[in-house]
Protein backbone atom coordinates (compact mmCIF):
# COMPACT_ATOMS: atom_id res chain seq x y z
CA UNK A 1 0.00 0.00 0.00
CA UNK A 2 1.45 3.40 -0.46
CA UNK A 3 0.31 7.04 -0.44
CA UNK A 4 0.48 9.19 -3.14
CA UNK A 5 0.90 12.99 -1.83
CA UNK A 6 0.43 15.76 -4.58
CA UNK A 7 1.05 19.52 -4.05
CA UNK A 8 -0.83 21.25 -7.18
CA UNK A 9 -1.92 24.74 -7.66
CA UNK A 10 -5.81 25.20 -6.72
CA UNK A 11 -7.46 26.17 -10.16
CA UNK A 12 -6.24 22.19 -11.32
CA UNK A 13 -8.22 20.56 -8.21
CA UNK A 14 -11.44 19.17 -10.12
CA UNK A 15 -9.22 18.09 -13.20
CA UNK A 16 -7.24 16.02 -11.16
CA UNK A 17 -10.47 14.89 -9.37
CA UNK A 18 -11.99 14.00 -12.60
CA UNK A 19 -8.60 12.19 -13.73
CA UNK A 20 -8.47 10.18 -10.67
CA UNK A 21 -11.88 9.11 -10.41
CA UNK A 22 -11.76 8.49 -14.40
CA UNK A 23 -8.88 5.37 -13.19
CA UNK A 24 -11.24 4.23 -10.69
CA UNK A 25 -9.84 6.19 -7.62
CA UNK A 26 -12.85 7.24 -5.52
CA UNK A 27 -11.36 8.77 -1.97
CA UNK A 28 -9.04 10.96 -1.53
CA UNK A 29 -7.91 14.08 1.21
CA UNK A 30 -7.60 17.58 0.07
CA UNK A 31 -5.95 20.25 2.19
CA UNK A 32 -5.13 23.92 1.51
CA UNK A 33 -1.27 24.75 2.32
CA UNK A 34 0.98 27.36 1.30
CA UNK A 35 4.18 27.27 0.45
CA UNK A 36 7.21 27.68 -2.28
CA UNK A 37 9.79 26.10 -4.01
CA UNK A 38 12.27 27.52 -7.26
CA UNK A 39 8.53 30.27 -7.81
CA UNK A 40 10.53 31.70 -4.19
CA UNK A 41 7.07 33.61 -4.41
CA UNK A 42 5.88 36.77 -5.73
CA UNK A 43 5.75 40.83 -5.18
CA UNK A 44 2.07 41.98 -5.27
CA UNK A 45 0.79 45.56 -4.63
CA UNK A 46 -1.86 46.32 -2.33
CA UNK A 47 -3.21 50.11 -1.91
CA UNK A 48 -0.26 51.63 -3.35
CA UNK A 49 2.32 49.42 -1.63
CA UNK A 50 4.34 46.43 -3.56
CA UNK A 51 4.76 43.52 -0.84
CA UNK A 52 6.39 40.33 -1.46
CA UNK A 53 4.21 37.02 -0.95
CA UNK A 54 6.73 34.88 0.41
CA UNK A 55 4.22 31.71 0.74
CA UNK A 56 2.19 30.77 -2.24
CA UNK A 57 -1.54 29.02 -2.06
CA UNK A 58 -1.81 25.23 -2.99
CA UNK A 59 -3.77 21.90 -2.35
CA UNK A 60 -2.37 19.25 -0.97
CA UNK A 61 -3.72 15.83 -2.32
CA UNK A 62 -3.56 12.93 -0.61
CA UNK A 63 -4.53 9.12 -2.16
CA UNK A 64 -3.92 5.85 -0.73
CA UNK A 65 -3.52 3.37 -3.30
CA UNK A 66 -2.23 0.13 -3.48
CA UNK A 67 1.31 -0.54 -4.65
CA UNK A 68 0.24 -1.95 -8.06
CA UNK A 69 -2.34 0.86 -8.47
CA UNK A 70 0.68 3.72 -7.73
CA UNK A 71 2.00 4.67 -11.80
CA UNK A 72 -1.37 5.38 -12.78
CA UNK A 73 -2.14 7.35 -9.99
CA UNK A 74 0.61 9.18 -10.45
CA UNK A 75 0.17 9.40 -14.40
CA UNK A 76 -3.39 10.84 -13.86
CA UNK A 77 -2.30 12.78 -11.19
CA UNK A 78 0.42 14.53 -13.09
CA UNK A 79 -1.52 14.74 -16.40
CA UNK A 80 -3.79 17.01 -14.68
CA UNK A 81 -2.56 19.18 -12.95
CA UNK A 82 0.17 20.39 -15.80
CA UNK A 83 -0.20 23.40 -17.03
CA UNK A 84 3.84 24.20 -17.95
CA UNK A 85 4.48 26.61 -15.82
CA UNK A 86 6.70 27.48 -12.99
CA UNK A 87 4.59 25.82 -9.97
CA UNK A 88 2.79 23.46 -11.04
CA UNK A 89 3.99 21.64 -7.95
CA UNK A 90 5.40 17.61 -6.74
CA UNK A 91 4.03 14.52 -6.40
CA UNK A 92 5.91 11.76 -3.49
CA UNK A 93 4.66 8.25 -2.81
CA UNK A 94 5.36 7.22 0.32
CA UNK A 95 4.30 3.16 2.02
CA UNK A 96 2.25 2.96 4.20
CA UNK A 97 2.84 0.06 7.12
CA UNK A 98 -0.96 -0.91 7.80
CA UNK A 99 -4.36 0.71 7.30
CA UNK A 100 -8.06 0.35 9.24
CA UNK A 101 -11.41 1.27 8.15
CA UNK A 102 -12.61 2.16 11.44
CA UNK A 103 -16.41 1.61 10.53
CA UNK A 104 -16.08 -1.61 9.73
CA UNK A 105 -12.47 -3.37 11.42
CA UNK A 106 -11.32 -4.18 7.71
CA UNK A 107 -7.26 -3.82 7.53
CA UNK A 108 -4.77 -3.37 5.08
CA UNK A 109 -5.75 -3.43 1.00
CA UNK A 110 -9.31 -3.71 2.44
CA UNK A 111 -9.64 -0.74 4.13
CA UNK A 112 -8.32 0.99 1.08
Amino acid sequence: MKIVMAIIKPFKLEEVRDALTGIGVHGLTVTEVKGYGRQKGHTEIYRGAEYAVSFLPKLKIEVAVSASDVDKVVAAIAGAAKTGQIGDGKIFVTSIEHAVRIRTGETDIDAL
